[in-house]
């Protein structure tokens, strides 16, 4: 199976080094130095320099060049660029290659400018694509990296689009469960970045573990209730991509928006923690766009817009988690946290 991966972060190199042990894979990175020491050096020492890169891996810097590669029906494109990423990396394919057969991204927040999600985005700039997915779920590079144990789903409308990335991903220790809810995935996927900033914060005012408990399980109530009001299924987010995604970012101790939340707490600014992550943390991106989203639909999320007073409005991270604290008791069933 030919498969691009499209973007040679830590997430697109991890799973582009998961597809070369068994398909005909290219990897394509925007820096043209970096396709040359990815070749030379098989690692990549700048996003992911844990993992050494099976042999068999290609590298490509022209994108139309990679995205010819896969652009037939028995194989596969995979978006690994980071939200702000996909509009351009779709109108390349548009206006200079033509829409492949089969197309997935591995992007998971909203676009910035506009507050659109991924699948929107694309079909903004591609239509109504037959074959097209997201592949989301709980999940850290360098384990993956790793040959860790991992589980994804991946969300399309298409038989041929699920079967086709079942095809090129399950093996080994990572195993890839199908579904149709694709606004549901998203929504997670964006949603819980955010979260992760919330819980980070928390912790690193060193609330204690009830606390914790209490932004993850009132988080899963506000990413729920948003993922219905667009479209989504309830159900989706008891599984990998809602809850399960949301646990790992949350909680763990790769998680870059986690990271961000600690670091708030410790009286950084945001600028500077930006500066010294090195990696993207699409949390602080789509805040705003999520929250955005759910004044539009009347979704009550305060969680969500509490974490955007402190990332861009300057409310300290002590009176955030007290203007939490001090909101009115209610049902726990009720419209909002």
């Amino acid at each position: 199976m030919k498969v691009a991966v499209l973007g040679a972060g830590a997430w697109g190199t991890a799973l582009a080094a998961h597809l070369g042990e068994r398909h005909d894979t290219v990897l394509w990175a925007r820096d043209a130095a970096l396709v040359e020491a990815l070749a030379r050096d098989r690692r990549n020492t700048a996003y992911l320099p844990s993992a050494a890169l099976p042999d068999e891996l290609r590298y490509e810097p022209d994108l139309a060049t990679a995205i010819r590669h896969a652009s037939g029906d028995d194989a596969l494109v995979v978006v690994a660029t980071p939200v702000a990423g996909l509009r351009t990396t779709c109108e390349t394919m548009r206006d200079e290659v033509g829409v492949p057969s089969n197309l997935i991204w591995l992007c998971k927040g909203f676009e910035q400018a506009t507050s659109l999600m991924p699948h929107q985005v694309v079909h903004a700039v591609l239509g109504a694509h037959p074959s097209c997915g997201a592949l989301s779920g709980p999940s850290f590079a360098r384990e993956v990296a790793a040959h860790l144990p991992v589980a994804l789903t991946i969300a399309s409308a298409s038989e041929v689009c699920r079967a086709r990335t079942v095809e090129a991903f399950h093996a080994g220790a990572m195993r890839i469960y199908t579904g149709d809810d694709v606004v549901g995935v998203e929504v997670g996927g964006a949603v819980k970045n955010v979260l992760a900033i919330a819980t980070g914060i928390s912790d690193g005012l060193q609330l204690g573990l009830n606390a914790r408990a209490a932004l993850v399980t009132r988080g899963l109530a506000e990413m729920t209730r948003l993922g219905v009001a667009i479209g989504g299924h309830a159900e989706t987010f008891m599984g990998l991509t809602g809850i399960g995604d949301l646990i790992l970012t949350a909680t763990g101790d790769l998680s870059r928006n986690r990271t961000v939340g600690l670091e708030l707490a410790k009286g950084r600014t945001l600028a500077d923690i930006l500066g010294s992550l090195g990696h993207v943390a699409e949390g602080v991106r789509c805040a705003q766009g999520v929250a955005a989203v759910a004044r539009a639909h009347h979704v009550e999320m305060p969680i969500t817009e509490t974490v955007c007073a402190v990332l861009f409005d300057g409310l300290p991270p002590a009176e955030a988690v007290d203007a939490l604290l001090r909101r009115d008791a209610r049902a726990e069933g009720a419209a909002a946290s």
